[in-house]
């Protein structure tokens, strides 16, 4: 099913893949300094993502370690858990659309982890966005820890036809 969007909607091409991506990844405007709610936070969902690690690119501890650099940095545009906004595929008052969900019932899966990386490093806003660039705040191993811990939130369904896209190119 998943497939069929992804080639529906013309995701071969990087360039309309980047854009897109700002597009989604972009609709906060909210400061990334903004305190999470620690109610809103499951930890035997973390507890979960961590287990998940164990057949991915990624490590346990980054997961661990992107779980609070996410609540950080993401979460008050994306939400605690990576719900995103509700209708995040609609364009708000001006034109731009809200924050996404990461958690896989989205649309992240469709980029690889390089357009993910830049897209958190660079932020949104030159193509058209209002996510803001993280490259001053954040390491390349921080941004790994991240999307180490938004991509534990998906299911080994979705993580798979990320992976059977080239997600780790």
């Amino acid at each position: 099913m998943f497939k069929d969007m992804a080639v529906k909607h013309g995701f071969r091409n990087s360039l309309t893949v980047m854009v897109f991506a700002a597009a989604l990844l972009s609709g906060c405007d909210q400061s990334p300094n903004q305190a999470v709610n620690s109610a809103d936070i499951k930890p035997e969902a973390s507890a979960k993502a961590i287990q998940t690690a164990a057949n991915r690119w990624y490590s346990a501890a980054q997961v661990k370690n992107g779980y609070q650099l996410y609540q950080d940095n993401c979460a008050v545009c994306h939400k605690a858990d990576a719900a995103g906004t509700k209708n995040w595929s609609k364009p708000i008052s001006d034109g731009k659309y809200p924050p996404p969900p990461l958690n896989g019932s989205a649309h992240t899966w469709h980029h690889p982890l390089r357009i993910l990386r830049r897209v958190i490093k660079e932020g949104g806003v030159k193509l058209g966005g209002t996510m803001p660039g993280f490259e001053n705040r954040l390491t390349a191993q921080q941004i790994d820890e991240i999307l180490a811990w938004v991509q534990s939130n998906w299911t080994d369904e979705i993580y798979q036809i990320w992976l059977d896209r080239d997600g780790l190119k």
